[in-house]
């Protein structure tokens, strides 16, 4: 099976020269608008009709039928993809039983501009959110201590409260307008617990002013809020995974698979851009970007820092190669990328290459990409990372990290004076 134009496949040694791509816990007219709220659910969401999301190839995993796959063959039309300008309302819900202390536009200051800033610069200035506050308390019919909010909602009770917000909402907001629904409530209130932001699917959408809603971003935090709290759930409006696994035993050890990488395994990642996977998921990596390997044989790359911006004025047309991709199994890649001080990863621990397995076939919440570690016996940046193990996880210049199972090593070669990382990739073994 041969890759499309669209990608790099490489089976020969030679130098690829840029051409100059739920939740953490610890984060903190009525009768006609509304239909079937009691089929909400908060963790799987019917799958919508399917669109190619990039060129195939044997590099492109097939999407699964677990919830936020990793598969990047078709998108799910059910989301919307962030590769125009999105618009989202931000609705703000009081209380009976409290007196807001902050107003809305201090709530809002809470997470815009920052979380727009946050997408365009991991986008390379191609995706565009657009907040529209109300600016203004919409009163909820019931006390906030009577919809129980938690982390584990009830359903019957998390089905009131967001029956109640959009049908109070609905004289003033005009649904159709936009692509993502913030609701957000008064963080004083005493029944509000921190911990409950989430997004809630619907395995049936709501209608209101005629629009489906598919899902809402139910807001809960603090004033002053968690980090990224609004950029990682709003990933999962673009169907990205939680990294993290969540565990069984009742422990708090949350972070062993992906550590301070990709905000959508911890808000407070030390290098919160997303990983060059999820970027060419959601459109902001082309094909011509990413190398596909089929069998690595012995291969050199060059590799531009995942989050270095794109060359001024053409963020589309921007050749340099940003992730190479090994096909190792059925639903299974290898990936590696470059990580460096650029952008949203300006408070990096480590600078270096990384390599990490993606699985389509591990469902959110579930360690979906798992960071291989090239310092396994060492650990960084303690008091600021959220897993120091994984902090130091790139490759650096002359280390190599073999995979095993696979027969595969990574070596970073060297650092070229514009930034990119030369890489060898050696493997006899065919995926």
């Amino acid at each position: 099976m041969r890759c499309p134009d669209a990608f790099r496949e490489v089976d020969v040694e030679r130098p690829q020269i840029p051409e100059r791509v739920d939740r953490p816990p610890w984060s903190r007219r009525a009768g006609s608008v509304l239909t079937s709220l009691a089929a909400l659910i908060a963790t799987t969401v019917i799958s919508g009709p399917a669109a190619a999301a990039d060129p195939g190839g044997p590099c492109v995993l097939e999407r699964g039928d677990v919830h936020h796959s990793e598969g990047l063959d078709t998108w799910n039309t059910g989301y919307p993809r962030p590769t125009r300008a999105l618009n989202a309302v931000m609705i703000f819900l009081s209380f009976p039983d409290a007196e807001p202390y902050a107003t809305p536009d201090e709530l809002v200051s809470d997470h815009f501009p920052g979380t727009s800033d946050f997408f365009r610069r991991a986008s390379y200035g191609q995706f565009d959110l657009r907040v529209h506050p109300m600016r203004r308390w919409i009163s909820m019919p019931e006390e906030s201590t009577s919809y129980a909010i938690q982390r584990d909602w009830d359903p019957a009770h998390r089905t009131a409260y967001l029956r109640d917000a959009v049908a109070a909402a609905d004289p003033a907001v005009d649904f159709a307008r936009y692509d993502i629904v913030y609701l957000v409530a008064d963080p004083d209130a005493p029944g509000i617990d921190a911990d409950a932001t989430k997004v809630v699917n619907f395995d049936q959408p709501l209608h209101a002013d005629g629009t489906p809603l598919r899902r809402l971003v139910t807001v809960f935090e603090n004033h002053p809020p968690d980090l990224h709290v609004l950029a990682h759930e709003t990933g999962h409006v673009f169907d990205l995974p939680d990294l993290y696994r969540r565990p069984t035993d009742g422990g708090d050890d949350w972070d062993t698979r992906v550590g301070d990488w990709d905000l959508m395994g911890s808000q407070f990642g030390l290098a919160p851009d997303p990983f060059g996977w999820h970027k060419w998921k959601l459109g902001w990596l082309r094909g011509r970007q990413v190398t596909c390997l089929r069998a690595p044989g012995r291969t050199l790359h060059s590799l531009e820092p995942i989050g270095a911006p794109a060359p001024r004025g053409a963020p589309g047309a921007d050749l340099r190669t940003r992730l190479v991709v090994i096909r190792t199994g059925p639903a299974e890649v290898v990936a590696i990328e470059a990580r460096g001080a650029f952008g949203n990863d300006a408070g990096i621990c480590a600078e270096g290459v990384l390599v990490y397995r993606v699985r389509s076939d591990i469902a959110s919440g579930d360690g979906p990409i798992e960071v291989l570690d090239a310092h396994p016996g060492s650990e960084a940046c303690h008091g600021e990372s959220v897993y120091p193990k994984l902090a130091d996880a790139p490759l650096g210049v002359g280390e190599a990290l073999d995979i095993d199972p696979g027969g595969l090593r990574v070596q970073v070669r060297d650092r070229t004076a514009d930034g990119a990382w030369s890489v060898r990739i050696t493997g006899d073994k065919e995926p």
